[in-house]
């Protein structure tokens, strides 16, 4: 049986949250313009059954016209946030005395190809300001992840303790959706508002507290208007 909560599984995931009103086909998540998270025609199938299954979604079967439609958005969120936690990814610490290391972070990144995004409270803070945190956590991309660690480490002075830190590196688990509908917020890259909300869930430093203040509003909120 198929995953729902699997990477690629989630971009299906991922398009219909983000656009939860629209009735969906199959083509809407395999055709060749949305190359980057494009999906084999045969998981898109084996996911849009299972999430038949489990009563996410409603189907008008017309065929080759068949169309798809979110109609449970708050269960499917509960049970992702079940599924998924935060300590899944892999995260290399280090720790910096600078206190612009978040501007100098953004000012790294600035022209380059490589993909980050930050996440948990660093992120939500740009909306909320509601926890205070010296933690800094942001996603590379899983490809380039290590051999880009010792770059960054050099280029910000970043130290590496026996334990602990303050500016977190994170190579995704979801390797591939991870960076999905990323948004850039106040001139910093963020992840999505589903992907922060999943981080901060089950993060144990206040994490659900700030999803529930900010995210549940922003992320289940409209799908309920």
């Amino acid at each position: 049986m198929i995953s729902v909560f699997s990477d690629k599984s989630t971009i299906i995931l991922r398009k219909m949250l983000k656009h939860s009103g629209k009735k969906w086909v199959i083509h809407d998540f395999t055709k060749i313009r949305d190359k980057e998270y494009g999906i084999g025609q045969g998981r898109v199938q084996n996911v849009i059954n299972e999430m038949e299954r489990q009563g996410y979604i409603e189907r008008e079967k017309r065929g080759v016209k068949s169309k798809t439609f979110l109609t449970d958005p708050d269960s499917l969120i509960k049970d992702w946030v079940q599924s998924y936690k935060f300590g899944y990814n892999e995260i290399h610490s280090f720790y910096s005395t600078d206190k612009n290391i978040l501007r100098k972070i953004k000012e790294y990144f600035k022209g380059k190809g490589d993909k980050y995004a930050l996440t948990l409270h660093a992120a939500a803070n740009l909306y909320t300001s509601f926890v205070k945190t010296e933690d800094i956590y942001f996603y590379l991309n899983a490809e380039t992840t290590e051999q880009n660690i010792l770059d960054i480490r050099q280029r910000l002075d970043l130290k590496q303790l026996v334990q602990g830190g303050n500016v977190h590196i994170v190579k995704p688990y979801y390797k591939k959706s991870v960076f999905f509908d990323a948004k850039t917020v106040k001139g910093y890259r963020v992840v999505s508002d589903i992907q922060l909300y999943l981080d901060l869930y089950n993060f144990q430093s206040r994490g659900r507290e700030h999803a529930e203040y900010f995210l549940k509003e922003k992320v289940l909120g409209k799908y309920n208007e």
